[in-house]
């Protein structure tokens, strides 16, 4: 607004005549031929409502002789209720301090030394340039700015954290028999017996699961189906505050207890996410700032980590001439993304740089910054969404970019009827809840940075590291970062058995790359997490491996939960004697066999883990 730097103006009265009464609230008179302070007036009007009268000095001027027409021209007067004014920036935080949770700009303005001087400093500047700050307050925030409102964005983000949740727990329960069922891969059985013969009662601090009461076959099925169920009715909105805590509590059980299948930064990712959207339901604008910050280490990580792994194919910019082949499982979209020219896959490489490294700091930008820095992310995620299977991630980065939005940016491209449906009644938590959720934050908030810095080479002190130490068995926070190495080749394993040890048949995965001449399939939002461990393990000494060997004996046995868990078994009717395991390196075929059906080509480098047979039997 027009402003200017003065001796603090507080104890000046107004015209004794015209004060205003007893009861009567108090007066902001603005420059009404500033466009600047008629922008501003009316955002603080909205932010104040019915608690302060606004009126430009060209009405109300004459009222107060004894203020000049340079002063009303010049700074903003604030008339209080007992007649006392103030001008320029004590005047502005006086008027916000009518707004909820806006006084604390005239605490500092009264408390901090050296602020006062330089908020006036700054309003003196902001006023000597008006029109310039005119067109960037409109540039930022839009012709008609209004205070942000973020019950119908909380509202829809619960809702499709729901469909998340939903897509995570159907996933496992689809497999978690064949992967850690009592006949499965890794059996969760032995996993509790052997952390409880080696932790004693530490354990349900160190692994926080609800599978120490029973970790039974039914109940890893009872946890999955239930968190699905429970994913429903968060999507409908029953319950959303108990849902969402249950929902976070029955996820960390399974990744706990999946072991080896649920070590994805997606899973911690989901955790993470989850808890800040509990404090959401809470106290709305620390969870939104919560989810916001979620997204930028996410993203700003993504990218560091790439720089600073020094891998060569970043740091020419080649990696994505590398990338969409060799991904663990790529689609048949990713196939022609790979026939993309040289130079162009250098330039989208750059492009993702400024989207990871770059745009993550428009976060905290003003509102339409904000609105970039969702459209760059949600178009980067989104050709990784038609070029890679991963599930629901990239789906849960997209949603994560909704806090990025307010009601208003949302209200206008919904249709008119959606948000009378979601958007529940307006509810102000009680200060003591606000007060206590942003404590939480803030301490979250406090272990990622412990984290980021553990990340970036550093050494927190001990202290740091303690409060953080306390809180990690529960997962609430995690350090990101993606694709940190590319890898330049792509190498798969290919299991066979035999019968005879000659004659051998290969067991077909249900994505990942077996048969040549089958096209990369579509899988999102689910997860296979034993095709996943397959390219893991292309990139590992198998003999480092247990639950490869595991694996390949759970395949001799020809045992059911985990032969569903393959495409097709070549001795469904009676076991093999022998299994083995071969490496090949795979390419994306050329366009010539392409065309004759063939999507990729392959080459035998040799074995990967010899033949191996049960010495005795099921049964015998």
């Amino acid at each position: 607004m027009s402003v200017h730097v003065q001796e603090t103006s507080r104890d000046q009265p107004a015209s004794a005549a015209n004060k205003p009464g007893p009861g009567q609230r108090p007066l902001l008179i603005y420059d009404g031929d500033c466009g600047f302070c008629v922008y501003w007036a009316r955002y603080w009007q909205k932010l104040t409502g019915d608690r302060v009268d606004y009126r430009p000095y060209q009405e109300a001027g004459a009222q107060y002789p004894d203020i000049p027409q340079a002063e009303f021209q010049r700074a903003v007067q604030y008339i209080a209720p007992d007649g006392t004014r103030a001008s320029a920036a004590e005047a502005s935080f006086l008027t916000l301090s009518h707004a909820p949770r806006k006084r604390v700009w005239l605490w500092l303005y009264r408390h901090v030394p050296g602020f006062a001087p330089i908020s006036e400093w700054a309003y003196a500047f902001t006023a000597a340039h008006r029109p310039a700050f005119f067109r960037v307050s409109q540039l930022l925030w839009g012709k008609d700015h209004e205070p942000p409102r973020y019950e119908l964005v909380s509202s829809l983000f619960l809702r499709l954290l729901g469909l998340i949740y939903l897509s995570a727990f159907v996933s496992f329960a689809v497999q978690a028999q064949g992967l850690i069922g009592s006949h499965g891969i890794q059996p969760l059985t032995e996993f509790v017996n052997n952390v409880a013969a080696r932790f004693g009662p530490e354990r349900f601090y160190l692994a926080p699961m609800m599978f120490w009461l029973n970790d039974s076959d039914a109940a890893i099925a009872a946890v999955c189906w239930a968190g699905a169920v429970l994913s429903l009715l968060l999507v409908v909105n029953v319950l959303p505050r108990l849902t969402l805590f249950l929902l976070f509590a029955l996820y960390l059980s399974l990744v706990y207890a999946g072991q080896t299948f649920m070590t994805y930064q997606w899973d911690l990712f989901l955790l993470e996410m989850g808890f800040a959207a509990l404090l959401m339901s809470f106290a709305t604008m620390p969870g939104i700032w919560l989810l916001r910050w979620l997204l930028f280490r996410f993203m700003f990580m993504s990218g560091v980590v790439k720089l600073l792994s020094l891998d060569p194919s970043w740091w020419d910019l080649s990696a994505l001439s590398y990338h969409f082949f060799t991904q663990p499982l790529p689609t048949t979209i990713a196939w022609h993304a790979a026939q993309l020219p040289p130079g162009f896959l250098k330039f989208a490489t750059g492009i993702m740089f400024v989207v990871e490294l770059v745009l993550p700091f428009l976060i905290f930008a003003p509102r339409r910054f904000r609105f970039v820095a969702a459209f760059g992310f949600l178009l980067l995620e989104s050709l990784i969404f038609l070029t890679g299977n991963y599930n629901w991630f990239n789906l849960q980065t997209m949603l994560l970019c909704l806090p990025l939005f307010d009601d208003a940016a949302l209200r206008s491209i919904l249709p008119s009827r959606l948000p009378r449906v979601l958007q529940p009644k307006p509810h102000a938590p009680r200060p003591a809840v606000t007060a206590a959720v942003s404590a939480v934050a803030l301490l979250l908030v406090f272990c990622s940075l412990v984290r980021m810095d553990l990340r970036f080479g550093g050494s927190p002190p001990e202290f740091a590291r303690t409060v953080d130490g306390w809180f990690s068995p529960l997962n609430m926070v995690s350090a990101y970062g993606l694709f940190s190495i590319m890898t330049t080749k792509r190498r798969e394993i290919v299991i066979e058995g035999s019968y005879d040890g000659v004659e051998w048949h290969e067991y077909e995965f249900r994505y990942k790359p077996g048969d040549v001449t089958r096209a990369p399939p579509w899988n999102i939002p689910h997860q296979p997490r034993l095709d996943w461990q397959m390219w893991f393990a292309a990139l590992d000494n198998p003999q480092r491996l247990r639950w490869f060997w595991r694996f390949l004996e759970r395949l001799l046995e020809n045992e059911p939960t985990v032969t569903a868990l393959l495409a097709s078994n070549p001795f469904a009717d009676k076991p093999p004697v022998y299994v083995r395991a071969q490496f090949y390196d795979y390419t994306f075929a050329g366009s010539e066999e392409k065309a004759a059906g063939q999507w990729w080509d392959r080459q035998l480098l040799g074995q990967y883990f010899p033949a191996v047979h049960l010495k005795v039997r099921p049964g015998q």
